[in-house]
């Protein structure tokens, strides 16, 4: 390795179960690239001044993970279309003439979409949450004119989200899921039900016709039990790592300057690394 180094890392509160400076690290170091990527904790009221420290400290940006997406992006100096259409901002790039946001989750919701198999203009898709994450999907789907259907406990949060990204889509209370998924073609969670310490999240997935897939952007665990439903019914699925990779390859040619390296068997190490924590 060669070179000064550059510094970047991921923001979030809490931060400590994330995978992505196992992933960076590892593409860093088959680059040959003299740089590092570090978990930095930032509770909510310190995000502005953390961003302030960390550009006086010679970071190059920074990977903004919950519950931090929306407050990037309001601090930024300027945005890329994609962030400004979500209303939210998951990597920050500090430069001479300030702060830009950028969203790379958009990549990443396309590329489990294309591992699950499914294209645009097969149906309509139930997209689980309302959070920062629910944004890029809905981002994504309304860009292809795909009927969404939105379910999530606060029906006022998600009204909202539809309204501030200018967009049309169904919203449903949670008990409401049967009739959101009647004839849906795809499921989509954003949300952190089924994540490891929190709540199950079970649907009526008998409803789905067989051609239908499930999205989770979970990842801890990797098979989630709406994965699991969704799999015991033989629908295609794709999980939170397919996401997670394709939202981190974008980001790390973003800090580093060059892409990250194909043959990196990163898959492997994050479900590695996830088998050891269960």
């Amino acid at each position: 390795m060669t070179g000064p180094g550059l510094k970047a890392g991921v923001a979030g509160w809490p931060v400590a179960h994330s995978l992505s400076p196992l992933m960076m690290e590892a593409w860093l170091a088959d680059a040959g690239l003299a740089g590092s990527y570090e978990r930095i904790a930032v509770e909510p009221d310190a995000f502005a001044a953390t961003v302030s420290r960390l550009r006086d400290e010679g970071y190059c940006g920074i990977n903004v993970t919950l519950p931090h997406k929306e407050a990037a992006l309001a601090l930024a100096d300027e945005a890329s279309e994609g962030a400004r259409a979500c209303g939210a901002a998951n990597v920050l790039m500090f430069g001479a003439s300030g702060v830009s946001a950028d969203n790379t989750d958009i990549a990443g919701v396309r590329a489990a979409l294309d591992e699950a198999g499914w294209q645009a203009g097969t149906g309509p898709v139930v997209l689980i949450g309302a959070g920062g994450a629910a944004r890029a999907a809905l981002h994504v789907l309304t860009a292809d004119d795909t009927p969404v259907r939105i379910i999530n406990r606060n029906t006022g949060r998600a009204a909202q989200l539809v309204r501030s990204m200018g967009c049309a889509a169904e919203v449903h209370a949670l008990a409401d899921a049967g009739a959101a998924l009647e004839g849906a073609r795809l499921v989509i969670n954003a949300t952190s039900l089924g994540m490891t310490g929190q709540p199950a999240l079970t649907l009526p997935l008998d409803i789905l016709p067989a051609s239908a897939a499930v999205f989770d952007m979970v990842y801890a665990p990797l098979e989630t039990p709406l994965l699991k439903q969704a799999r015991a019914r033989g629908l295609k699925s794709a999980d939170g790592l397919s996401m997670l990779i394709g939202q981190a390859r974008p980001a790390f040619e973003m800090f580093f300057g060059q892409p990250a390296p194909a043959g990196t068997p990163v898959r492997a190490m994050l479900e590695a690394a996830l088998e050891v924590r269960t």
